[in-house]
C-alpha cells in the first residue's frame, strides 16, 4: 500500500476564518473605537496621503530606511500619488509585532504593501519600464466616443464617471488620468462637468442600441456622490437595450465602510429592485489581490449588497509578482473570496504595460502555468480566468495566443471584432497584435537582444 505522503496534493485546502486585524497595534490609532473604525467618513478623513502622516501613524514601528526608500520612489518612480484608507493599511503585516526591525522587514515583504505603497527598492533596477510601456496602455482614451466613454468591444462600453478613487493602487492601468499628478506623471484631466459628461454618455447609448453592457467605473464609483450615481444608473435602466450594468469599485475591499452606509445600501436597494423589475443584471465588480484584504467587514459589505438585491459581487484581481503570482496565493485568495465573503473569483488580469511596472508583471508562460495550477481545486463557476488585456485587442485567456517567441518574450494575438477606432480598417481582423513579457523573465539571449535594441 502507498504511504500517506504519496497522496500529498500540490495545494492543501485548510479553511481560514476571516479576522479583522487589530488597528490599535499602530500607535496613531491606539484609541480608535470600533464605532469610529466602522464610520466611512472617519476612514476617509484618516487616509494616509504622505510620509509625514505615515510616520505619525507608525510611531517608532518603522525604521528610517523604509521612509527613505518610500521618498525615493515618490521622487523617481511613482505613477500614482499616495492614498491609503485605514482599512487597507490595517491589512498590512498584521502579525509583525512591535520590534521595529521585524516590523520593517514585514512591511517590505508584505503583499498589500508591495502594490499599494511601493518603494524604490521594489522596482526593477535594469528595466523599470518596458520599452513598449505606455501611459494609457490599453488606449482607452483613444476609443472615447464621448469624454470618459470607451467603446472598445462591440456590445460593451466603459463609463469613466470620475477620475478619483478612495485609494490609489501603484499599478493602476489608468495612471494617466486617475489621481493627483506625481513627480513623474502630469495627469490628464476630464474637461466636462460631471452632469454634461453623463448627459453625453446617456445620449450616445440611446443612439447606439448595439451596446447592451455598461461598466460604470472611474476612478472608483465609491467617489461619485450617491445621488448622482443613483440618478445615472436609473437613467441607464431607462434605455431598453442596456441589459447589464457593472459597478466597478475597489472600495468594497479597501473601504467597505462606504458600502455599509445606510444612505448607500438603501440607494443600492432602490437601484437593484429597479434592475430586477426591468430584467437588468446588476453586479458589483471589486478588486482584491490578496487573501489578507478579505476581512469580516469586506464580507459584510459584499453580503449586504447581495441582500439588497445586487445579482452578483465578483472579483477582478491583477496578477502581480510579489503579491499573488503563486498557486497557493491565488487559491488562498479565491477560497477567502468565494468561501468566506460570497465574492465570485472572476478574472485575474496580467498587470498592464504601464511605466515603472516591470517588477510586478509576469510573463505569459508564467500566467499559463498559474492557470493550470489552480484548475480543479475550486468549483468550476468559481475558478477565475487569467487573462491578458492585449492593446487594441482586449481580454484574451492566456492560452489563446496565436504565436509565442519565448526567447524574445513576444506573443502575438488575434481578435474577432473591431474596436471603436477600426471600423474603416480592412486588416483589423487579420492582423496579429504583439504583447511583451517582462524582459527580466527572458533567457540571457533574449535580455541581450532587448539591451541591443535599447542602444541602437
Amino acid at each position: 500500500m502507498p504511504t500517506a505522503a504519496a497522496f500529498d496534493q500540490p495545494y492543501e485546502y485548510v479553511r481560514a476564518e476571516l479576522a479583522e486585524p487589530d488597528w490599535r497595534r499602530f500607535p496613531g490609532w491606539h484609541d480608535v473605537t470600533d464605532a469610529e473604525w466602522r464610520d466611512a467618513q472617519w476612514q476617509r478623513v484618516h487616509c494616509v496621503r504622505n510620509v509625514k502622516q505615515l510616520r505619525a501613524l507608525m510611531g517608532d514601528l518603522l525604521e528610517d530606511r523604509f521612509y527613505e526608500d518610500l521618498l525615493a520612489d515618490q521622487r523617481e518612480m511613482a505613477t500614482m500619488s499616495m492614498l491609503l484608507p485605514p482599512q487597507m493599511i490595517n491589512t498590512m503585516a498584521p502579525h509583525a509585532g512591535t520590534d521595529p526591525a521585524k516590523v520593517t522587514e514585514a512591511f517590505y515583504a508584505d503583499p498589500i504593501r508591495r502594490y499599494m505603497l511601493p518603494v524604490r527598492s521594489d522596482r526593477d533596477p535594469v528595466w523599470p519600464s518596458h520599452p513598449h510601456a505606455e501611459r494609457d496602455s490599453l488606449h482607452e482614451a483613444e476609443m472615447w466616443v464621448v469624454e470618459g466613454l470607451t467603446h472598445r468591444y462591440p456590445t460593451k462600453v466603459l463609463a469613466e464617471m470620475i477620475s478619483t478613487c478612495p485609494q490609489y493602487c501603484g499599478h493602476c492601468t489608468r495612471m494617466d488620468l486617475v489621481g493627483n499628478s506625481t513627480d513623474q506623471v502630469e495627469k490628464h484631466k476630464l474637461a466636462l462637468k460631471p452632469v454634461d459628461r453623463q448627459d453625453a454618455m446617456i445620449d450616445y447609448l440611446k443612439r447606439t442600441p448595439g451596446v447592451r453592457d455598461v461598466v460604470v467605473s472611474g476612478g472608483d464609483v465609491a467617489n461619485v456622490p450617491w445621488p448622482q450615481l443613483e440618478s445615472f444608473l436609473m437613467r441607464l435602466m431607462d434605455i431598453e437595450t442596456v441589459r447589464d450594468i457593472r459597478l466597478a469599485t475597489k472600495a468594497l475591499a479597501a473601504l467597505p465602510q462606504h458600502w455599509l452606509q445606510p444612505k448607500v445600501t438603501e440607494g443600492l436597494q432602490r437601484v437593484a429592485l429597479t434592475a430586477q423589475a426591468r430584467g437588468v443584471n446588476l453586479a458589483i465588480h471589486t478588486h482584491v489581490n490578496h487573501a489578507q484584504s478579505v476581512t469580516p467587514l469586506v464580507a459584510e459589505a459584499a453580503r449586504t449588497a447581495l441582500q439588497v438585491g445586487v445579482r452578483d459581487v465578483r472579483n477582478q484581481g491583477v496578477l502581480m509578482r510579489g503579491v499573488n503570482a503563486t498557486p497557493a496565493a491565488l487559491l488562498d485568495l479565491c477560497f477567502a473570496l468565494q468561501g468566506e465573503a460570497n465574492i465570485l473569483p472572476y478574472y485575474f488580469y496580467m498587470c498592464d504595460m504601464i511605466p515603472n511596472a516591470e517588477h510586478w508583471r509576469v510573463s505569459v508562460h508564467e500566467a499559463q502555468e498559474l492557470q493550470h495550477s489552480i484548475m480543479g481545486y475550486l468549483p468550476g463557476y468559481a475558478t477565475p480566468r487569467i487573462v491578458c488585456d492585449v492593446p487594441y485587442v482586449g481580454k484574451r485567456w492566456v492560452h489563446q495566443l496565436a504565436e509565442y517567441d519565448r526567447d524574445l518574450g513576444i506573443s502575438y494575438w488575434t481578435k474577432n471584432y473591431r474596436t471603436g477606432i477600426e471600423h474603416e480598417d480592412p486588416e483589423a481582423l487579420q492582423r496579429k497584435y504583439p504583447y511583451y513579457d517582462p524582459i527580466q523573465t527572458l533567457p540571457e539571449a533574449g535580455q541581450q537582444w532587448w539591451a541591443d535594441q535599447k542602444t541602437c
